[in-house]
């Protein structure tokens, strides 16, 4: 963890220093070596929060963007009597969890039930098998009602018709199609495809944003379809998302 009560005060590691955990108050030890980023670690081995991970470079760069007392925001749950430490916590009461490593699907609804505003911010560098495809029409654009986008790589749609009679043979439609040419594709919205999905972010319940690094994220979309959900991308830049929730 990056913070630590130290003579009472909130405060990074310094070598050679002992803290207070500011989630369960049990003593800190400063790691300040040549190897892993300098953070605290509890003097006796004992995982206060269920839900840590080991803290990356990844996590302390997201953090900098905010506020030192949005970061590392701690809370007990009295129900189950567990510690849990947000990575950010906004003053508009928004919880943003920096998640480097995979997730099984019962933690993942365990942080969402917990968390009553969470957002997911996650390090898409780690996906295997992930591709943005081209760019895509706006899903939820009016001339796109009575139709539904085929679950595949390849741009296409059927009429609603044939997925509300269960059509087993229904026309596939591309974009150059005569009822479908008129709609303009849009650069903010992405197809992409998932040869190793990790199925915990495909049933997620809350807002996920994606970072491949750069300049924009990538926020996990879902169109609610009769034939089945179709998943994209929206792009988002990491100015605007800054601008809406670092905000002191």
């Amino acid at each position: 963890m990056q913070y630590a009560l130290l003579n009472g005060c909130k405060a990074e590691a310094v070598r050679g220093a002992q803290g207070i955990c500011m989630c369960c108050g049990q003593k800190v030890i400063a790691k300040c070596g040549s190897i892993n980023i300098k953070h605290w670690a509890h003097a006796v081995a004992d995982r206060c929060d269920s839900w840590w991970e080991n803290e990356t470079i990844w996590h302390r760069e997201w953090k900098a963007e905010f506020p030192v007392n949005f970061r590392e925001v701690n809370f007990f749950d009295e129900k189950l009597l567990e510690f849990h430490r947000a990575d950010i916590h906004t003053a508009a009461g928004i919880t943003i969890e920096l998640q480097n490593s995979a997730i099984s699907l019962t933690e993942l609804q365990a942080r969402e039930a917990f968390y009553p505003k969470l957002i997911w911010l996650v390090n898409g560098l780690k996906f295997k098998g992930f591709k943005i495809l081209k760019s895509i029409p706006d899903p939820h654009h009016p001339a796109l009602d009575d139709f539904e986008f085929c679950l595949s790589e390849h741009l296409s749609m059927i009429r609603k018709i044939d997925a509300l009679t269960q059509n087993p043979n229904p026309a596939i439609l591309n974009f150059y199609h005569q009822d479908l040419k008129s709609v303009p594709v849009s650069t903010a919205f992405y197809a992409f495809s998932w040869r190793h999905p990790h199925q915990a972010w495909m049933q997620v319940s809350c807002p996920v944003f994606i970072d491949f690094g750069g300049h924009f994220l990538y926020r996990l979309r879902k169109r609610y379809q009769i034939s089945g959900h179709y998943s994209y991308l929206q792009l988002v830049s990491k100015r605007s998302f800054l601008a809406k929730y670092a905000i002191g």
